[in-house]
């Protein structure tokens, strides 16, 4: 087994490929190293091909490949970042590849960060993991003959979209298997914490990328019979004797230094309509529990239940809260760490329903320190969204934006997974299967990271197990939609 892989590497003149260049060259499965620049003043590196295209991620670049490969597969570098190949690596891939007979191959990986060496797993690919910035590492190992097959049934040319498009047109003929062995080492090139990355899909720089990320998954959604028209159900909001027209959900464990904060930011809010707030306190031990009962009685509208249950999570308490017969009509959430942005949060949201008839509502916020000092990124408002096609482009990214809202009847109806990381999204997209969802694009909500706040930055252990739940969540919604359709 000599000479089957062809290999292609993003070319920057960086010294650092050339060593890359090097380590490849010495294994006797190698075929061909094509370098891939934008610059035409570059320089090839010895015993290597150079070949341009004007963007490394457009569909140009992945016609090269598939014209350039000969052998049996294509090994794609997806950063210029320096590699070093574990042992007997290709021979794993190639190994691998034959046996499962797949389309694309990918590994663990360790990871040069501030000098050290760290050992970075990857997640299995599953029917819904339809996310752009779904983690192959920095190696995928590719059957030519799939990504000739993929170029053949390319319907547009991406400039910024290739490499995702390629991925989406070879899963739906190929399985993709990953290797959980760690067969190469690299260098990571963004220091970002998790928390921050999470936010690339709705920074405006990027908007001419999403765009075209949402073309490809839409046409594969069209391709795989799981795209849905924007024909919607509505809904009579004025169904149901509610006694109060909404009620602010906040489902809490152990934050007595937040929750203060959080329930002021409530009573301070000005309706034209009767509202209560819903505190479900899960079992606090650090003096949550005395706090709330203080507002129970400084306040009529104030609700705190202590759930009998000790299994729940915060979808949990959610139901709690939802099936309670005091809950409103809409049900709004607010994080126990959060606060609203101003006294008129309430009232758009219940606006927003009234005037749109949709079962959900989504507004948008601002990320900011314990002190409510804006911190990078700053605005999220989700504009991706559109009404038209907002439920199908939901299946790319990764979370909807908040504040939530939901028409309470629905909801109840729904349930929401006892979970306490994803089961807002897992709503979300449910709901979007049938029901128009409402947005809301000025901020009314501020969501503060801080250094007891569990979303400011995840280690990679625990990124990939919400990343594997929410890839989950859109398998069962495919499967859903599929069936629908049928």
């Amino acid at each position: 087994m000599k000479s089957i892989i062809d290999v292609f590497i993003p070319f920057n003149g960086d010294k650092q490929t050339e060593t890359s260049v090097n380590n490849i060259l010495k294994d006797e499965l190698v075929k061909k190293v094509f370098l891939i620049a934008t610059d035409t003043s570059l320089k090839p590196i010895d015993n290597c091909e150079l070949i341009f295209t004007n963007h490394f991620a457009s569909s140009q670049t992945i016609e090269k490949i598939a014209e350039k490969g000969e052998g049996k597969y294509s090994l794609i570098l997806t950063q210029d970042s320096l590699l070093e190949l574990g042992q007997s690596a290709l021979e794993r891939f190639c190994n691998v590849a034959e046996n499962c007979g797949a389309g694309l191959v990918y590994s663990n990986y360790y990871e040069i960060k501030n000098g050290d060496r760290n050992q970075h797993p990857v997640i299995d690919y599953q029917f819904g993991s339809l996310r752009d910035d779904f983690n192959f590492g920095y190696i995928l190992f590719y059957n030519n003959s799939a990504i000739k097959d993929a170029v053949n049934k390319s319907k547009q040319n991406y400039e910024y979209a290739g490499f995702y498009n390629l991925r989406l047109k070879v899963s739906q003929q190929h399985s993709f298997v990953r290797i959980p062995e760690f067969l190469y080492t690299t260098t990571e090139l963004d220091a970002r914490k998790s928390g921050t990355k999470h936010f690339d899909y709705v920074n405006p720089k990027n908007r001419k990328v999403q765009v075209e990320m949402e073309e490809a998954v839409t046409e594969h959604l069209k391709e795989i019979n799981a795209y849905l028209l924007p024909n919607f159900k509505e809904i009579d909001i004025k169904n149901g004797g509610f006694k109060n027209e909404a009620s602010v959900v906040i489902p809490v464990f152990n934050r007595a230094n937040t929750i203060g904060d959080a329930v002021d930011s409530v009573m301070k809010q000005k309706t034209d309509f009767k509202f209560n707030l819903i505190v479900v306190d899960n079992h606090s031990t650090d003096g949550t529990t005395e706090k709330l009962k203080e507002y129970v009685e400084k306040y009529d509208n104030v609700v705190h239940i202590i759930p009998e249950r000790k299994d729940l999570g915060i979808g949990g308490c959610w139901n709690v809260a939802v099936e309670d017969e005091r809950c409103g009509r809409f049900s709004l959430q607010l994080d126990s760490d959060d606060i609203y942005a101003d006294e008129t949060t309430v009232q758009k949201i219940v606006e927003t329903f009234q005037s749109e008839k949709c079962a959900m509502v989504i507004g948008s916020y601002r990320i900011t320190n314990f002190d409510l000092k804006e911190i990078p990124p700053g605005l999220i408002d989700h504009k991706e969204w559109t009404p038209e096609n907002g439920r199908n482009n939901a299946l790319r990214i990764n979370g909807l934006g908040a504040p939530r809202a939901f028409y309470t009847p629905l909801l109840r109806e729904i349930k929401v997974p006892n979970v306490s990381y994803g089961e807002d999204y897992a709503v979300g997209l449910e709901v979007s299967r049938n029901y128009q969802i409402g947005r809301i694009y000025e901020s009314i909500y501020l969501c503060r990271r801080w250094e007891g706040n569990s979303d400011a930055s995840l280690n990679v252990e625990k990124a990939n197990i919400h990343n594997i739940y929410k890839d989950r969540i859109r398998t069962f919604e495919l499967l859903a939609r599929q069936r629908m359709e049928k």
